[in-house]
């Protein structure tokens, strides 16, 4: 992986850059085994859209929720100004998006605009929206080019490095998905201005997350000024935002190459401690995190869930014996200090364990990515009911 600058955008009126910017920031996500796709990090950047997109294509879906409308009409103005069409494409906001009824209302809207392969999907929004258009884009004639303009801190330390793209059934969350990766990532920190403060937090889970699992010094930099890194406009987010992508890319990348090495099945017991996937290891905490997003009807967020999942993972690790319980206290306390949440009722056991096999299960076993230690992380692997429980009465209130 690659990290290069080139030089700032050029800003929209000298009133709202009364200092130079610092130049917007170039990683390039993939490798050896899968081909790179650039994230671009920085403000002023919705022409980089453009850009991305590149001069082949001429027609672009433009994806968006309600609330975006004005984000969303820059971005159309600057694409036809160079000479595109534009079809603007309002969904719902959140979870709501990611729906089968709503992907087949945008195969119509697609439809009628004759859209055909040579075309292309730009998603702005969240997470969720990031979901639906990149189903969009690959279900459309076979894979269309797919570019994310992630609004939110939690999609843009997520969606940049970006694997399956996921729909929800009645059933549970993600439950129906495929994999499709974008052309770029565009990370326009304007975005962020007027993100509530309470949102910028729960995606501040995800960094967490990345500094558990490859880049401690993350950790470091929330305990140290918790109260600074919770502003969206603070000067610590570019930071935790570039550092994110860049060390989720890089787990991603050298354990899938590793595994493409290896083999497909590799070592015998291998799969135990690393897993076949370097990205099952992004899905730190979500064995638990969907579970609660599924009980609670997708009305909490998603890193709210996903904290008391980290929580939950690490606390299945030291019952295994695998994690020392130092290390599963800093989880309490990195995530406290944000004031995510670490526990969860106690009478929700057994509604959210029955919820636990569709998202986990890998030839009829049990997989849940847990830590050996900070910046060591494997696969449990078919742990015993006993100990899912026990780990859960660690955490339940």
């Amino acid at each position: 992986m690659t990290f290069q600058t080139h030089p700032s955008a050029a800003p929209t009126t000298a009133a709202a850059t009364p200092t130079p910017l610092p130049a917007p920031g170039h990683t390039a996500v993939g490798g050896e085994v899968l081909a790179p796709y650039p994230v671009v990090v920085g403000t002023g950047l919705h022409e980089q859209v453009g850009a991305l997109l590149g001069e082949q294509v001429q027609r672009t879906a433009l994806v968006h929720p309600p609330k975006l409308a004005t984000a969303a009409h820059r971005i159309a103005g600057d694409l036809e100004r160079h000479g595109r069409y534009v079809l603007p494409l309002v969904v719902p906001a959140g979870e709501g998006a990611k729906d089968a009824g709503v992907l087949v209302y945008l195969w119509s809207q697609l439809a009628e605009a004759g859209f055909t392969r040579f075309d292309a999907v730009v998603a702005l929004g969240g997470g969720a929206t990031a979901d639906l258009a990149g189903f969009l884009a690959a279900t459309w004639q076979g894979g269309i080019p797919l570019i994310l303009a992630p609004s939110t801190t939690a999609a843009m330390t997520d969606a940049a490095v970006a694997g399956p793209v996921a729909l929800n059934i009645p059933q549970g969350k993600n439950l129906a998905a495929l994999t499709h990766r974008p052309a770029g990532v565009v990370c326009d920190l304007d975005l962020l201005a007027t993100l509530p403060r309470a949102d910028h937090v729960s995606g501040l889970a995800e960094v967490v997350k990345a500094g558990l699992l490859a880049d401690p010094a993350l950790l470091d930099l929330i305990e140290a000024d918790p109260r600074a890194v919770s502003d969206p406009a603070g000067e610590h987010t570019r930071e935790l935002i570039e550092r994110t992508i860049r060390a989720k890319a890089a787990l991603a990348t050298a354990a899938t190459e590793n595994h493409a090495h290896a083999g497909a099945d590799g070592p015998a017991g291998q799969e135990e401690r690393h897993g076949q996937d370097g990205r099952e290891f992004l899905g730190y905490g979500h064995l638990l995190a969907h579970a609660v997003e599924h009980a609670e009807g997708y009305r909490i967020r998603h890193g709210h869930a996903l904290s008391i999942g980290m929580v939950y993972a690490a606390e299945l690790a030291h019952q295994a014996g695998r994690l020392d319980a130092e290390h599963v206290q800093r989880h309490r306390t990195v995530l406290e200090a944000l004031h995510l949440p670490t526990g969860y009722p106690r009478h929700a056991w057994e509604r959210l364990r029955a919820a636990f096999a569709p998202h986990a299960a890998h030839r009829g076993r049990l997989r849940c990515a847990v830590l050996d230690a900070p910046g060591r992380p494997g696969l449990l692997c078919d742990p015993a009911p006993e100990l899912l429980h026990a780990a859960y009465t660690r955490l339940a209130t």
